[in-house]
This record gives structure tokens, C-alpha cells and sequence, in this order.
């Protein structure tokens, strides 16, 4: 796989006129509990970008990894600190442009790698890949997590609606990047056993009015790296088997 930032230009367009596939890992900037960074999400969806990359090769085919997307609406976080949220608007705006963007110059195959959850968040980009569909014609590839075909593969915890910076997140960001989990801290934290699915469709709208007073929930003491290999393996197979249903993946 390559990284489209580290390409020059004439490099990039070798990549084009050979068709690779641009992956755009897409996250937030948003507390994730006292233990995990902030680009906690990025992060996950950077490390299964490169993991779906891998598979992806393994068929001949090219893979390019787009610039993330760090910015998004978040505003379930906006009381913690170094949240950043931005709107729905913008959010649509900026992805379908720089998805149009690319398909103008020739990379007709681009997979949205998502792990930023939020309801209206994902909502952005089913309208995002809506709208590059309206001005060029064309579909991109969106494995959505949080759709049942999907959603029922995951964990417990994550079909339990409590795994933001709990268990679930805390084991990939384990598996990915251990050196930024702050381990001391994880293991002191109680439980927090509070379904977020159903309190957002209850209509609160912020964590802390949902009971998390420390921006997580689900049980993030008991993640292991090995949890999240297996999360890994499953979102992988997520994100190829949506781009085979969504485009002709041909061999380099």
C-alpha cells in the first residue's frame, strides 16, 4: 500500500492510470475517557485502513491511503476538553469534495474507512457518498458499522451500545497503538455499563447527560490487544466484502 501524502505527483498519477483504490480513513477529534487520546478514532480507522490494504493486495490489486478526515461532528463530547465538532453541512461539503475531487482526476474506486460512531455523524456520510453519487455518477464503497448486517459480527459490549472508550474501542486502540492507551489509568476505571444507543434515541444529546461524567462507558479495564486483533479481523472483512459488492476490483 502507499500513502497518498508521501506520493509526488507523478507518482500519484501512476497510481490513477493503474486504478488503485483510495481508502480515506475518517474519524474525530473527541475525549475518549482519561485513558485514550483524542484521535482515538483516526487512529482505528487508519490502522484498518492499512489492515484492509493488506487483504486488498493480497489479490494483485492497488491500494492507496488517503489523508484522514479528523474533523466531524461530535458534538455528544463537546463539555471535555479538546473536543473539536464541526457541522453536518461542512462535514458533507468537505468529504464529497475531496471525493470528487479525486474521481475528477481519475480514481473511480474510493472506501470511506469509518470508527467515528455518532449518529449524525455517520449520517454525514451516507450523505456525502449520496451526494458524490448526485455529481458524478458514480457510488464510493461506505462499510458501515453501525447497519444490523454489520453491527451483529461485533462484540457484546458494542451491540450493548456501551463502547465508547469502553472495552471495545480500548482493545483496537490496544492492538494499533498500545503506546498511547494510558494503561495506569484504564485500570482504575469502574464500569460504566450504560447503553448509549438507547439514551441517544431517547433524545439526550451530550455523554454526560448519559451518565458518563468521564467520557466513557462500556469497560475499558478489561480490554487486551487480543480483542482487538479479532475486532480487527472482522472489521477488515467488513470493509473488503463492501467494495467487492460496490466495485470490480481488477489486478494490477
Amino acid at each position: 500500500m502507499k500513502l497518498l501524502a508521501e506520493l509526488t505527483w507523478p507518482e500519484a498519477r501512476d497510481e490513477q492510470r493503474a486504478g488503485a483504490l483510495v481508502l480515506i480513513p475518517i474519524g474525530a477529534t473527541e475525549a475518549h475517557g482519561p485513558h485514550l487520546p483524542l484521535g482515538t478514532d483516526v487512529y482505528l480507522s487508519e490502522e484498518l485502513a492499512r489492515r484492509a490494504a493488506r487483504v486488498i493486495e493480497q489479490s494483485g490489486a492497488r491500494v492507496i491511503i488517503a489523508p484522514s478526515i479528523s474533523y466531524s461532528v461530535a458534538e455528544y463530547a463537546s463539555e471535555f476538553s479538546g473536543t473539536v465538532s464541526i457541522s453536518n453541512s461542512a462535514a458533507v461539503q468537505v468529504l464529497a469534495d475531496a471525493c470528487v475531487s479525486l474521481m475528477k482526476q481519475g480514481f473511480e474506486q474510493i472506501c470511506l474507512v469509518n470508527n467515528h460512531l455518532e449518529p449524525a455523524h455517520v449520517e454525514s456520510l451516507n450523505a456525502a457518498a449520496a451526494a458524490v453519487e448526485a455529481r458524478t455518477g458514480r457510488k464510493i464503497a461506505f462499510p458501515d458499522q453501525t447497519v444490523r448486517r454489520w453491527a451483529r459480527t461485533l462484540t457484546e459490549e458494542y451491540k450493548r451500545g456501551a463502547c465508547h472508550a469502553g472495552q471495545y474501542e480500548t482493545s483496537l486502540l490496544l492492538a494499533a497503538r498500545p503506546d498511547l492507551v494510558r494503561d495506569s489509568i484504564r485500570a482504575q476505571l469502574a464500569p460504566k455499563p450504560i447503553d448509549l444507543a438507547v439514551a441517544m434515541k431517547s433524545g439526550i444529546k451530550t455523554f454526560v447527560a448519559a451518565g458518563a461524567d468521564q467520557a466513557y462507558f462500556g469497560t475499558p479495564a478489561q480490554a487486551t490487544a487480543e480483542e482487538g486483533d479479532a475486532i480487527y479481523h472482522t472489521l477488515v472483512t467488513m470493509v473488503v466484502e463492501t467494495i467487492k459488492e460496490t466495485f470490480v476490483i481488477t489486478s494490477s
